[in-house]
Parts: structure tokens; C-alpha cells; sequence
């Protein structure tokens, strides 16, 4: 055969390709190529020297070595878990814990309550429209004087004032002196929603100190619950109040 036949055959030959690892088979290595060996080999020894790395730290361990998680830790459903300690309270510290509380709140509630009282004098218990909450009743003898009632002349006032609850003058007043405070509709619409956030803020503290004396009496449940006297539920806790036990008659000695 002579070398250009050869070449010729050589040229008409298909070039020989490996097949590529099908992606479902990565996980169990690499595929046997002729090519392949020295990833295979470079993987083998890298497993060699963890191996060896962990054979190594085993045998420098000290087997008398101890920690305190030795004795904290434990195995859940094949989890390492750590065992948190359970804080050891007598029943006495419990109690007095428990009054602690009930007087921090009850003094957050006093101070609450003074808070509520200034903030009542300060408003004289106006509403933040400038009229009074309730009624005011007149009382007169006869239908007649029902009839002719005219608020304006009962009150000794101008007609203009008589929806005023406040720095209401009398006419001999106006006679002598002129109306004290702002008489501008602005002004006036201006102190009418500072008056309106004033009892807003009034309302809240109210729920705030209402608030304040459920947990005290919850907690104050909670507290008589600690003892061992024998004890029935009578009606569940709410939020607006708490739960009511009948307790066994035990006399004192």
C-alpha cells in the first residue's frame, strides 16, 4: 500500500469523540474516559488527604478532654441539638417576682391616673367642640312660660353667646368690660382642634390606666395561682379582664 493511498484513507476516516456523561449521572462520578484519569486521579487523592486529615485529628484528640456541652447536647431525629438549662426558681421567688410586677404596674398606673386628673382640670371636661356634653334643663311652672322661653334673656346674656359653654358674659359685663380671649374664627377653629387633641390624648390615657389595672389583676391571678389550695376555674381570662377561680376554704392557723 503506498503512502498516498494511506493518506487518502487516513483523510476519509471520521475522527473518534468521547461521549459526554449524561447530566443524571454526575452524582456518581466520573465517567470511565480514556482521557478522563487524571481528573479521576486528582479526585481520588483529594478524598485520600481529607481522609487522612480526619484520621490525623482523631488520634490528636485527647479521649479525657471534657466541655460542658458534653452534657448539654443530644441527638433529636438525627439533629445535634443543644439543651437549654431550665432556670431553677423557688416557689417563694416566684411570688415575690410577682408582687415586684404588680407594683411596678401599680405605680405606672397612679402616675397615669395624675396625669389624667391634671389633664381633666386643665380642660374643665369641655368637649373639643366648645359645647357641653349634656343637656341643660330648665324648669318653668306653666305651659305658657314654655312657650315664651327665650334662653338669651334666662341666662342674661346676648343671643350671640349663648352657644358658649365657656366665657359666657353677662350683659352687664359686656356693659363694663369687652369679650376677654380671641374672638377671630380662625383663632377660634385653631383652638377648637388643639382642645379636640387635647381629649384625644385625655381618651387615651384613660384606656392606657384601664389597661394597667387588668394586667395588675392578672398578674395578681396568677400569683394566688402558685399557691396549692385546691382551685376551680369559675369564667375564662379576657382582654378586658381576668380569670376568675373559686378557691377551696382552708382556715388559717
Amino acid at each position: 500500500m503506498s503512502a498516498a493511498f494511506r493518506k487518502a484513507a487516513k483523510a476519509r476516516q471520521r475522527p473518534h469523540r468521547e461521549r459526554a456523561q449524561p447530566a443524571a449521572r454526575t452524582k456518581l462520578g466520573l465517567l470511565e474516559k480514556k482521557k478522563d484519569y487524571r481528573l479521576r486521579a486528582h479526585d481520588y487523592h483529594k478524598k485520600q488527604n481529607a481522609l487522612r486529615a480526619l484520621q490525623k485529628k482523631a488520634l490528636d484528640k485527647n479521649p479525657d478532654e471534657f466541655y460542658f456541652k458534653m452534657i448539654r447536647a443530644e441527638v433529636k431525629d438525627g439533629v445535634h441539638v443543644i439543651k437549654q438549662p431550665k432556670d431553677e426558681v423557688t416557689l417563694e421567688q416566684v411570688k415575690l417576682m410577682r408582687t415586684q410586677d404588680i407594683k411596678y404596674v401599680e405605680m405606672k398606673r397612679v402616675a397615669e391616673a395624675k396625669k389624667i386628673e391634671r389633664l381633666k382640670a386643665e380642660l374643665h371636661l369641655l368637649d373639643a367642640a366648645g359645647s357641653g356634653r349634656g343637656r341643660h334643663l330648665f324648669f318653668v311652672d306653666t305651659e305658657r312660660e314654655v312657650q315664651e322661653f327665650d334662653i338669651a334673656t334666662h341666662l342674661d346674656t346676648v343671643p350671640e353667646l349663648v352657644d358658649r359653654v365657656y366665657n359666657r358674659p353677662t350683659i352687664a359685663t359686656l356693659q363694663r368690660e369687652t369679650v376677654k380671649g380671641p374672638t377671630d374664627p380662625a383663632h377660634l377653629k385653631k383652638l377648637a382642634q388643639q382642645r379636640k387633641n387635647q381629649y384625644d390624648l385625655l381618651r387615651q390615657r384613660i384606656e392606657r390606666e384601664k389597661a394597667m389595672f387588668v394586667i395588675t389583676q392578672k398578674i395578681q391571678t396568677r400569683k394566688d395561682l402558685l399557691d396549692k389550695t385546691h382551685k376551680v376555674k369559675v369564667k375564662k381570662e379576657t382582654t378586658t379582664a381576668p380569670a376568675i377561680y373559686k378557691f377551696k376554704f382552708q382556715r388559717k392557723r
